[in-house]
């Protein structure tokens, strides 16, 4: 099978990786790629929001499937034009990748659907913006509502932080201001062909730039998978996901496809476990990125297959993936000053180092090669990766190969998966 992997940073790194662990191995090409990806399949460069080239590249080089990994190509449309000229996908079309890309359309699918989520007032204005910061109260939820690479949300107590946010956003459109959900929070991936869906195994992210939860939100500092708490609250994970397909990822699916807007891809589903219940903090059309570093190296069903069936309209009557009993953790390697402005091209050691602690394999996220120097060229450059027996020895190796890595000024935090560790 020929696949073409659309995208630039960790998460794709990570679908490269599990793809190329099959047998047979299928043929990878990704694009545009970065340095870490272009030194295990080839990488062409070019826009992967171009409609008309990345078809153009599919359709010459007889690409079986195209697996988009971000969103913005999604958001561009990019999969729909794909479909018409009859290339399979893995992707959701424009439409219905405004789960993702509208917060605002995400919110009216949910309500729509009967989907258990948090209240929210969506503010086009400062003076709407002030009314329902004032309606919630504090903690504040303060959204952007379209992209914004991962910067957009704001949790705060203080009121002026939670307008100064919304002011910044409400430049570039509407906000949404929600009500504080509180508990613990899961991010569960599922596959979707527009009817059936087949979930992947829950993980968690650290959102927050420092320890103990501290600092501005990012993109994710890092992640661990599985979550051994679940059994506590639900008496096996097989019960919590069984509940997130049926009152959740199902009616999605389901209210998406009955509006002509089927989705096909990756169903992200961002759960917050509250008193009441689960609940849906937000929805992404993606892989997301920490967690697909750390749920994918567990998954032990062929990952070509999974999504081509999704591409295909083929999922139903499949079983549901398996995972390894394994522990795995992933630790990002961030620059210094993110997430405001990053340092960027300075040099990057140790990885060969690293990458031989057992058990650890290394996603690029944003690097690239200027004569013999590997340079950091964005804010999360790296995600260290780390499978172990259990998250005492996947943490162990984790960190054992970020204190081998140097890149100046570069920032990590110290805690990811310790309350799981024994």
């Amino acid at each position: 099978m020929r696949i073409l992997v659309l995208g630039s940073g960790a998460r794709e790194h990570a679908i490269v990786t599990a793809l190329l662990r099959e047998e047979p191995r299928p043929h990878v090409i990704a694009a545009p790629g970065n340095a870490g990806i272009a030194a295990d399949v080839p990488v062409v460069d070019l826009d992967p929001t171009d409609s008309d080239v990345v078809t153009n590249f599919a359709q010459e080089h007889n690409i079986d499937l195209v697996v988009v990994g971000p969103e913005a190509p999604l958001v561009a449309g990019v999969a729909d034009a794909l479909r018409t000229r009859g290339i399979p996908v893995f992707g959701p079309g424009q439409a219905a990748a405004a789960l993702e890309g509208s917060k605002t359309f995400a919110k009216r699918i949910m309500d729509d659907a009967g989907v258990p989520t948090g209240r929210a007032v969506r503010a086009g204005n400062l003076a709407e913006a002030q009314g329902a910061l004032d309606e919630y109260g504090a903690p504040y939820v303060v959204k952007a509502d379209g992209l914004a690479a991962g910067k957009g949300v704001l949790v705060t107590t203080d009121r002026d932080d939670a307008l100064a946010h919304a002011v910044r956003w409400l430049q570039h459109g509407a906000v949404l201001i929600e009500e504080f959900l509180a508990g613990q929070e899961v991010s569960l991936f599922l596959l979707s062909d527009g009817h059936t869906v087949l979930p992947l195994s829950p993980a968690q992210d650290y959102k927050r730039l420092a320890d103990n939860d501290e600092g501005p939100n990012t993109g994710g500092m890092g992640a661990y998978s599985p979550l051994p708490w679940l059994d506590a609250g639900f008496g096996s994970e097989t019960a919590f996901v069984d509940e997130v397909i049926e009152t959740i990822a199902l009616p999605t699916v389901r209210q998406l496809a009955g509006e002509d807007t089927p989705f096909i891809g990756l169903l992200y589903c961002g759960l917050i476990l509250t008193e009441a219940g689960i609940r849906v903090i937000e929805f992404n059309a993606r892989f997301g990125d920490p967690e697909t570093q750390v749920v994918l190296p567990r998954l032990v069903t062929p990952l070509s297959g999974l999504l081509l069936a999704a591409s295909t309209g083929e999922l139903a009557g499949l079983p549901r993936p398996e995972f390894s009993a394994d522990a795995a953790v992933t630790v990002v390697i961030a620059s210094e000053n993110y997430p405001e402005t990053p340092v960027t091209g300075r040099p990057i050691t140790g990885l060969a180092d690293a990458a031989r602690v057992p058990g650890v394999t290394i996603a690029h996220a944003a690097t690239e090669l200027s004569g013999r120097d590997l340079l950091a060229t964005g804010g999360r450059v790296l995600s260290v990766v780390a499978v172990g027996s259990d998250f005492t020895e996947a943490r162990a190796r984790a960190y054992e190969a970020v204190s081998l890595i140097d890149l100046e000024g570069s920032q990590h935090r110290s805690d990811i998966a310790a309350k799981v560790a024994n």
